[in-house]
């Protein structure tokens, strides 16, 4: 491994982190039933947010096998990360541009910025076999989720202050807080993203269709989707990662609103994010070493085990204490499912075409957010019960847990060289 590089590729992981944590699991969540849609009830505002959070995990599905295919043919996934990425940036900035109740243009920026993120991260995933080999790989990937906890939390605790603390930062009230969060958000993804663009040199391969880009993208998503299709192992594998990642993503994206259904005010909700954030960092790290010293799959498994015990607790849950036990468990076991099942799954693939197969691990990866959600947006409605809701979220991990004992990443990994040879 070249130190230098793998830190470069890491330090994304740290830049972008603060988006999913201040923006998409702290802040936007809070400020979207507070402040954009505010005096809405509270069940209809956790639908629109499902809803928002769905609509732009849909895109990037349909988006990302192309863009990776692309990207793979004319040796260009950083600078695919880069558009994502700016993307990302520049609607993060523009959440502090948006006035109280306006729930609908808060929404759209809200999806083009998960569309940034969700797309950069397609890309930096592909970089994983560019940066590190089948010894490290579990390491490396772990690294990354690791600092991006560390990094998220840093930032986090900056923007809880100045939530709290609104006039020591010059700023009116909590709202002028968060919206300076945002723009926070925005220049800490920039600065610690230009590492990865500086000192990350991306393999050029040879051009295998003649044509433009947009063809041979075409072409070869075309030629690999033929033959994956043929590729049991891999695609039980995808599946299984599809479901039970599933549930974890929307844990992630409904914590906060699920802890405000039940009544917990915001700081304690707040406080228990900041908990996850810096208990995750080394907890990541002790799942990576875990990987490498017991197995990648073992390892996946504990965490789907865990989280399990982690859904029953929280549906039965009605103390604030209870809240911040909750955030440490999921602390525990958040990274490390995570940064594993992108390192197992990259061990199964060819490094000539791993933009365009993470851009089948992120379509399915992406689609799960598509159901988690709406999943629990649905049964919210119906049920008029927050408990039920995400009680619901368990069948992911238990069929995706299933589907995963069948795969064999040694055959697959063969079966995949051959199909493509």
């Amino acid at each position: 491994m070249n130190k230098k590089t793998v830190t470069s590729w890491a330090l994304y992981d740290w830049a972008d982190s603060t988006y999913a944590t201040t923006v998409m699991a702290g802040f936007f969540p809070l400020f979207f039933k507070t402040y954009y849609s505010a005096n809405a009830d509270v069940t209809l505002s956790t639908a629109q947010l499902g809803f928002a959070n769905s609509l732009s995990s849909l895109i990037v599905v349909l988006i990302a096998p192309l863009l990776g295919a692309i990207a793979d043919a004319g040796s260009i996934k950083k600078r695919f990360l880069f558009l994502f990425a700016y993307l990302g940036i520049l609607m993060s900035a523009a959440l502090a541009l948006v006035g109280q109740g306006q729930w609908e243009l808060a929404a759209f920026v809200y999806v083009l910025g998960n569309i940034g993120f969700m797309g950069s991260n397609t890309f930096y995933d592909a970089l994983l076999s560019t940066v590190s080999d089948e010894k490290s790989v579990d390491f490396v990937s772990g690294l990354g989720f690791a600092l991006g906890y560390l990094g998220g939390g840093i930032l986090f605790a900056i923007n809880v202050w100045m939530l709290q603390n609104p006039t020591l930062f010059g700023l009116e009230n909590e709202a002028e807080a968060v919206k300076a969060s945002f723009i926070s958000v925005a220049l800490w993804w920039a600065l610690f993203s230009a590492p990865l663009f500086l000192f990350v040199e991306e393999k050029k391969e040879p051009l295998e269709h003649e044509g433009t880009l947009l063809l041979q993208g075409y072409l070869r998503l075309k030629n690999t989707f033929s033959k994956v299709k043929q590729l049991k192992g891999l695609l039980l594998f995808l599946v299984a990662y599809w479901l039970y990642i599933d549930g974890v993503d929307t844990i992630i994206r409904m914590a906060v609103d699920y802890g405000m259904a039940l009544g917990f005010d915001t700081k304690n909700l707040i406080l228990s994010l900041l908990l996850v954030q810096f208990v995750g960092f080394p907890a990541t790290l002790l799942f990576a070493k875990l990987a490498q010293k017991w197995d990648t799959k073992k390892a996946i498994f504990l965490a789907i085990a865990i989280y399990l015990f982690i859904i029953l607790f929280a549906s039965r849950m009605s103390e604030v204490y209870e809240f911040y036990i909750l955030a440490l468990m999921i602390a525990l076991v958040q990274g490390g499912i995570q940064a594993l099942s992108r390192s197992y799954y990259s061990k199964m693939i060819p490094q000539k075409n791993a933009a365009e197969f993470f851009g089948f691990y992120n379509f399915l990866g992406k689609f799960a957010t598509i159901l988690g959600p709406l999943l629990v947006a649905i049964v919210a409605l119906f049920s008029q019960n927050s408990r039920i809701a995400i009680a619901s979220v368990a069948i992911f991990f238990i069929v995706g847990g299933i589907l995963l004992f069948f795969v064999d990443e040694k055959k697959v990994k063969e079966d995949v060289i051959k199909a493509l040879s």
